[in-house]
């Protein structure tokens, strides 16, 4: 039985949020470096004039600490590795940052999915083990513009108006990271095997939050039981404001947290207002050759966002057969054909959208899974690395698509986020190393925005 509810009404009955505007406050506050770990290059979707690397070697690390700037992104991709992959990675990037911090204080982000997907606890207990001991853990999934809020300690995902407990979505049936818990503190019991009982699990509540302001939450993150795990509860945007501050004031008593989290806490840390959306002159889009949208995601939500582009514009298009990409004679004569239309499309100043069959084809379990979606990306990845023609833009569509096709298929280094071409949905500047220097690069996370949402990103790309 649905346990859905109002999001209007239940909004109605919360306390009214913070009235005080931080950002002035946490813009004078004293930082540490901020670094976020992110399981996948959608982390980056509230932030804007950040950089965001793909390699992490000592070196390359310690030039990051020595730049100038509040944050940096590190892009581990984790989320597309199996659990064993995940460990030695955050392991690998643990190490290498304490040598390159040499001694230098800093925060740590671990950075996943607003609706609870990825390798957690196992990535916590990673960064714990190699860069702790962590007063705290707080999980922070809250995302605005995905309708993610998290009231009561329950995890919901909006769906107009309606809040549906994240266990009741179809995130919640994740072949790999699926769950049975809304109750964040249930859901902490559940993902941890028990090892960290419901009852053990701390919360910041939003009362506290709306009442109390930033000096109560700070009282609460400095009494929390050391080695603890606590819920922060978030339905706002100044929600997030009053963490933030209260966050920053904690670390100057010398408390140190690990945070688990989507993508608001790290703007709202950095005191970063909402800018503006980016427009095809922001982007240098004004080209007349086509540009090139990849779909790689199966979630529902990218599904319906396909099916309306398909619908409402004269996109080329081309549809790679997932069962074809997994036969090893079928294979190269799909990309071949793909890649031809791509360079035709291009050329003739024609956008073109290039997306796998919609059947989902599983393993027989998680590993297999995981094997499957990194030869389905594998193929994407190819077809950038064979572009022979300067596309005008390129839109990724998934988490694991975006990534693979920025490292792999670009060879980024290092990128900035310019910003966001619609809410949740960030830009990258390509660097001088990539196939396509000053590229603008577009990283649509799965599981954001409306049924149109796909659409509107191409017409603000192509509407001069």
């Amino acid at each position: 039985m649905s346990t859905s509810v109002s999001k209007s009404a239940t909004f109605v009955g919360l306390p009214p949020p913070w009235p005080q505007d931080l950002h002035e406050a946490i813009h004078l506050r004293p930082k540490q470096k901020l670094i976020v770990l992110d399981d996948d290059p959608t982390g980056t979707q509230t932030v804007h004039d950040v950089p965001v690397l793909t390699v992490w070697d000592v070196d390359t690390l310690r030039a990051e600490f020595d730049r100038q700037g509040d944050c940096f992104f590190i892009l581990t991709n984790s989320r597309s590795l199996t659990a064993q992959g995940a460990e030695a990675l955050n392991s690998e990037i643990a190490q290498n940052l304490y040598a390159a911090a040499a001694s230098r204080p800093f925060t740590l982000v671990s950075r996943s999915d607003s609706t609870l997907r990825g390798h957690f606890p196992l990535e916590t207990d990673v960064l714990s083990e190699e860069l702790g001991p962590f007063d705290a853990t707080l999980i922070i999934p809250y995302f605005e513009a995905g309708g993610r809020y998290t009231i009561g300690d329950i995890h919901y995902v909006a769906e107009g108006d309606t809040l549906v407990p994240s266990a009741e979505t179809p995130f919640a049936k994740d072949k790999v990271f699926g769950y049975t818990h809304s109750n964040l503190r249930e859901w902490v019991e559940e993902k941890t095997a028990g090892r960290v009982q419901t009852s053990d699990v701390a919360s910041i509540s939003l009362d506290l939050i709306r009442i109390g302001g930033p000096q109560e939450v700070k009282k609460h993150l400095i009494g929390l039981t050391h080695g603890s795990v606590c819920i922060v509860n978030a339905a706002s945007l100044a929600d997030m404001d009053v963490v933030a501050l209260a966050l920053l004031e904690a670390e100057q008593t010398g408390r140190r947290f690990l945070i688990r989290s989507a993508a608001q806490i790290v703007s709202a840390r950095l005191g970063l207002k909402p800018r503006s959306l980016l427009t095809a002159q922001d982007l240098d889009a004004t080209d007349y050759c086509g540009g090139v949208i990849l779909v790689g995601s199966y979630v529902p939500k990218t599904t319906e966002q396909l099916t309306h582009l398909l619908a409402h514009t004269d996109v080329d298009r081309v549809e790679l057969s997932v069962a074809d990409l997994l036969d090893e004679t079928q294979r190269p004569v799909v990309l071949d054909r793909a890649l031809q239309s791509i360079h035709m499309a291009i050329q003739a100043g024609r956008n073109i959208v290039v997306f796998t069959s919609r059947d989902l084809i599983t393993g027989q379990d998680a590993a297999a899974n995981l094997d499957i979606g990194q030869q389905v990306s594998a193929a994407l990845v190819e077809l950038v690395q064979r572009l022979q023609v300067r596309p005008r833009f390129l839109i990724a569509k998934g988490g694991i698509t975006s990534s693979d096709i920025a490292t792999q298929g670009l060879a980024m280094r290092r990128g900035i986020v310019v910003g966001q071409l619609l809410p949740g949905v960030p830009v990258w500047r390509l660097g001088e190393e990539t196939r396509f220097p000053g590229m603008g690069y577009v990283v649509f996370p799965g599981n954001v925005g409306g049924k149109e949402a796909l659409t509107e990103a191409l017409k603000r790309l192509t509407d001069l």
